[in-house]
């Protein structure tokens, strides 16, 4: 089946260390950058990295659907995995850069066949670029924040 991946990176001026901090912490952190598409961010276990599982929801063409992920740090401060029950994972990466700044990557990647893959091909991963870039925006924003 082929696979489909959206990815967007954009470059932050904050530690590593503190962004990875925001996505990892699922209770205040995670829920703080959003984007409106997502909505009903619920904890079922953990909410600070590995172990943690969740539900959301994301409205996007119309359409609301329900996601069940779990939470895993293949690299612990660096990369944090969530893995939803339909197949698809998103990958957070952190790369630090000089200056304190930290080159920031989401990558979502999923299998889907036939007509509707086809589709979404064609249209998930720019959607869900825009809405990585507004969500690193808010990630920007809330270490910007903590900061000060």
């Amino acid at each position: 089946m082929p696979r489909i991946s959206a990815t967007h990176s954009a470059v932050i001026d904050a530690p590593a260390a503190k962004l990875y901090a925001i996505v990892a912490d699922y209770h205040k952190g995670h829920p703080s950058i959003l984007p409106s598409a997502f909505s009903d961010l619920r904890l079922e276990q953990g909410g600070i990295g590995a172990g943690t599982v969740i539900r959301f929801k994301t409205t996007a063409m119309g359409a609301t659907r329900e996601w069940r992920g779990v939470v895993s740090e293949p690299q612990p401060g660096r990369v944090l995995v969530e893995a939803y029950d339909t197949g698809e994972v998103t990958t957070f990466t952190f790369e630090p850069l000089e200056e304190g700044r930290t080159r920031v990557t989401f990558t979502t990647e999923w299998s889907k066949g036939g007509l509707k893959g086809w589709v979404e091909r064609l249209l998930a991963p720019r959607m869900m670029r825009r809405m990585y870039a507004k969500e690193m925006q808010n990630l920007a924003r809330v270490a910007r924040e903590a900061m000060t």
